[in-house]
């Protein structure tokens, strides 16, 4: 087949949501950038045409009010925290992303000017009035289902059934988005395309939102002017959340870029469930209007609990990822939050869990094992991949099967977002080696002459099975992973371990004997975890 003739690779456009900038990032913010980060890295190593966009929401009254408070402008405000606190968490927890969009960039504000117009060029926007309860916390009229009645100092007053804060009551003249038109097609999404919302969950919960019936949306504001002004009438500011929504598009070429955008959309969008509406409803109906594809996927995760709260700075519960990785590291980090938590429910963190899993799952269990097979190669074989015999014994032949079959359930764990069910399936050949190396004794063999091809085969196989290793674990642990790689000699045998196939890493023998290895340093050193529990 001619070159210009081969298959295209698969197109994987990932996003986490974009964060408000009115504070400093905390673990549950970190928790969606890294899930994006292990489903961008995973694709991005198996060929596919990958593009992982995150980036800030930067417009709205919650801004406008966080920065007031702090005696400065909108925009000060979130140069400043965008610098000294955001990006700054991209290297704190090793993102790879491809893109970090602003809502104050000019390409976004153009692309939002641009969707708008076409909107109500299209007959999809109409002028009214507007009143109702609103919540500067959620940036959102508030449905009945989501307003309570305040107690203690608030009592008397209707609140937030998120916030647990009092709702404001707007009134405004708006325009109006007409989603009530799209309540059926959306139905109709939901029906024809199972997956389009994951888990099933979510789906549920969204399909009986949307079979309520749906009103029109407002989608302006003129009590206040931090934001991308409404195209036809200057006078009125876009809507924080169709503003925000928008990111997904303006960042790749809506508008701009033809070429760009049909190769990069539509996008698989990892969210928090408590933004899953604003997704699975009101985006869908925005891109039909539009006459865009709507997303590919989206998946909402749960929250992480804190003492059995949800991550909030506002009930002292946020912790700064830094707290964690400035002691475990980001590797421990992005591992524990993967591993620990079903992805896509509710998860609680502690510290003692953190340090138990670090030490027996990542110092214990996978560093260990990487120390004691090259130091048992450089021991007995000059430090090079020995050569195994020909003569495989079952317990060989069970290491090298199982190598294949978790690389393959990992693979498609991943494409179902199951993300702690691929770390686990990869993990079986953790303990499958260790259990191995216990049962074989090469420490044994080598007093024995006679047994030198024995136990070339079990450090070979040891070894092989350290390689699968590095590769099925480079989007969860890439730092830990990539030095294993260089010590393994794959590195200069192989190539870069980012540029290997991660769909055939179970493909065994790829680690040609006689390559030359190197002494690793401790993967995972031991901390000494104080009595605070940190």
């Amino acid at each position: 087949m001619a070159l210009d003739q081969q298959a295209q690779p698969s197109s994987f456009f990932i996003t986490t949501p974009i964060f408000y900038v009115n504070d400093a990032p905390h673990i549950g913010h970190a928790y969606t950038e890294v899930a994006a980060d292990v489903l961008a890295r995973w694709h991005r190593q198996a060929g596919d045409d990958t593009w992982f966009l995150t980036g800030t929401d930067e417009h709205g009254q919650k801004i406008l009010r966080t920065a007031t408070a702090n005696g400065v402008a909108p925009k000060e405000w979130a140069d400043r925290l965008v610098e000294s606190a955001w990006k700054p968490l991209l290297d704190t927890i090793d993102l790879s992303n491809d893109d970090f969009i602003r809502t104050t960039d000019a390409r976004h504000e153009e692309g939002v000017a641009k969707f708008l117009q076409k909107l109500y060029d299209d007959g999809h926007v109409y002028a009214g009035e507007f009143e109702a309860l609103y919540c500067v916390g959620c940036e959102e009229f508030k449905p009945k289902s989501e307003i309570v009645d305040g107690e203690g100092a608030f009592a008397g007053e209707k609140v937030c059934a998120i916030h647990s804060k009092p709702l404001e009551l707007l009134q405004e003249k708006n325009y109006f988005f007409k989603m009530s038109a799209f309540q059926e097609r959306l139905l109709a999404l939901y029906e024809e395309r199972p997956d389009f919302v994951q888990p099933a969950s979510a789906r549920n919960e969204v399909i009986a939102f949307v079979q309520q019936g749906l009103e029109d949306l407002s989608i302006s504001r003129t009590s206040f002017d931090w934001g991308i002004p409404i195209p036809w009438d200057s006078s009125h500011v876009t809507y924080v959340w169709f503003d925000a929504l928008l990111n997904y598009v303006t960042a790749t070429g809506y508008g701009a870029d033809a070429a760009q955008f049909e190769r990069r959309w539509p996008a698989t969008h990892i969210v928090g469930k408590d933004i899953l509406r604003f997704h699975a409803v009101i985006w869908p109906a925005m891109l039909m209007a539009a006459g865009l594809e709507v997303p590919r996927n989206v998946f909402a995760h749960g929250w992480l609990l804190v003492g059995g709260e949800k991550m909030s700075k506002s009930k002292l519960t946020g912790i700064a990822p830094n707290e964690i990785t400035d002691t475990f590291g980001s590797d421990a980090f992005r591992y524990y939050f993967m591993r620990a938590i079903s992805f896509g429910h509710d998860g609680s963190f502690s510290w003692e869990d953190l340090a138990a899993r670090y030490q027996a799952e990542l110092a214990n269990g996978f560093g260990n094992l990487a120390s004691r097979v090259l130091a048992m190669n450089q021991k007995y074989f000059e430090g090079r991949v020995p050569q195994a015999g020909s003569d495989e014994q079952p317990a060989d032949a069970a290491i090298r099967e199982l190598a294949a079959d978790v690389a393959a359930r990992a693979d498609e764990r991943i494409s179902a977002f199951a993300i702690h069910e691929a770390i686990a399936a990869v993990w079986e050949l953790v303990d499958a080696l260790n259990g191995y190396i216990t049962e074989q004794e090469p420490w044994a063999l080598a007093k024995d002459p006679a047994q030198r091809d024995r136990l070339a085969s079990v450090l070979y196989t040891t070894t092989e099975g350290l390689r699968v290793l590095a590769e099925l674990l480079a989007p969860v642990i890439p730092q830990a992973a990539a030095k294993l790689w260089a010590a393994l000699g794959a590195e200069e045998a192989l190539g870069a371990l980012e540029a290997q196939p991660i769909r055939e890493a179970g493909r065994w023998g790829r680690l040609v004997a006689g390559t030359e290895q190197q002494r690793i340093a401790v993967l995972f050193p031991r901390i000494e975890i104080d009595g605070e529990g940190k």
